[in-house]
């Protein structure tokens, strides 16, 4: 995007005193204060602010669900459109990547961090450790870092060029790194507690859920993580591919299948599209690409004699229930019907490895996710955590902010050590 555009866009801002924009960022960012300084041409200032809460300005603001978020607390929303905060903030982490901006770094202590898991969460905890002189080093099971950035979100997205631009300049702070390099296999974490002062859990959680509907077993039922992370997909020429699941990773593979040559995609959502975890401009680009949505419908089975053939589909009703904060869908007696399909894909939701986790002799929570306090410390005295391994919000910036206030805890447990 042009500067002159992102000139036009900053003009919009009200410049709030109360800031409803920075309540919806999970990372506080303060959009009023750099759209403020972008507005008057001082991009490398308004690039310094943004550092103070993430490192991954480039990133979030392209794919974050900003309706959801940030520009969803924008005042501009009752008068006419959000104003386009997303898209200035890119614009200011593009022009520090460009410019070298480079990040300040505090000397060298004599502590050592360990992360597990080069994801945003890892990446971000490693980012903040290290501006403030921590040797730091990341073990990474794959041969390269990013996590869900690198093969959890397709190309049309998030341009990977763009993201290697961005760790790279997080791994220049003097970040070492060990790739191809997973937990439980290659090394315990017993090891890294006898190595490190302190140890940081980011891995994340990469196994799609399953919806416990007959069926899920058949040949052609797909985890929608797994198909995004392998890209290793079937031929959709002329096949016809339901989704199931609201949020980002369903939007993210019912377009990859589309754009792979699928004759029909369904996405199927218990919820009407205001109350599904996506943003409604994936949404938007999907339907404009030519994928169906089926709102307010929920899947009852799948069915087929040796693969999937169709899967048995009822409608929905959302009502308010006393002890919820967000509507729940109620299915509808006698609204069942069924729908031909060749594949089904699981995008409900993810889960660790359990082997992983098991193994690693901290408490966990009642879904199998590690139990931390709101410090992001585990019931082991060095572990800490955060990401979707302990349950976080699943987007980027919320898995950003873990890994950001986790390195803060890390700073203060080891401040007297």
């Amino acid at each position: 995007m042009k500067e002159k555009d992102i000139q036009e866009k900053t003009l919009k801002c009200f410049s709030c005193i109360k800031k409803p924009c920075q309540t919806g960022c999970p990372l506080n960012n303060n959009p009023e204060a750099f759209i403020k300084l972008a507005k008057e041409g001082n991009y490398e200032e308004a690039y310094y602010l943004l550092l103070e809460t993430t490192v991954l300005s480039s990133v979030c603001g392209r794919i974050c669900p900003h309706s959801k978020q940030c520009q969803g607390k924008c005042i501009r929303v009752k008068i006419d459109k959000a104003v386009e905060i997303g898209a200035i903030e890119a614009f200011i982490g593009d022009m520090g990547l460009k410019n070298n901006w480079y990040i300040k770094l505090s000397p060298l202590n004599n502590k050592k961090v360990a992360v597990v898991g080069g994801g945003p969460s890892g990446l971000t905890c490693a980012a903040f450790l290290r501006r403030n002189g921590y040797n730091v080093t990341i073990y990474e099971r794959h041969n390269y870092l990013g996590g869900l950035l690198y093969h959890g979100i397709p190309d049309f997205r998030l341009d990977k060029t763009l993201l290697k631009r961005v760790i790279d300049n997080i791994i220049s702070l003097g970040i070492d790194v060990k790739l191809n390099k997973s937990i439980g296999k290659d090394f315990s974490l017993e090891d890294l507690e006898n190595q490190y002062d302190a140890v940081f859990l980011g891995f994340g959680a990469n196994l799609s859920s399953k919806m416990n509907i007959p069926g899920e077993d058949l040949d052609g039922v797909i985890g929608g993580n797994e198909l995004l992370e392998s890209n290793n997909h079937p031929d959709y020429t002329d096949k016809i591919v339901v989704v199931s699941g609201g949020g980002n990773v369903a939007m993210d593979v019912s377009r990859t299948i589309k754009r792979k040559g699928a004759k029909k995609v369904y996405v199927i959502y218990r919820r009407d599209a205001k109350e599904s975890p996506a943003d409604m401009k994936e949404i938007e680009d999907a339907k404009e690409e030519g994928v169906e949505f089926l709102f307010q419908h929920n899947i009852l089975g799948i069915y087929g004699k040796y693969k999937v053939e169709k899967v048995e589909v009822i409608k929905t009703e959302l009502v308010k229930k006393e002890e919820d904060t967000r509507l729940s869908p109620i299915n509808i007696e006698g609204s069942n019907y069924y729908l031909s399909c060749d594949y089904v894909v699981m995008a409900v939701g993810s889960y660790p490895e359990s082997n992983i986790i098991n193994s690693l002799g901290i408490k966990l929570d009642d879904r199998g996710r590690i139990l931390i306090d709101k410090e992001g410390h585990t019931s082991k005295e060095k572990i800490f955590a955060g990401g979707d391994v302990a349950g976080t919000i699943s987007t980027v910036a919320f898995a950003s902010r873990a890994g950001r206030d986790a390195a803060y805890a890390i700073m203060e447990y080891l401040k007297d050590k």
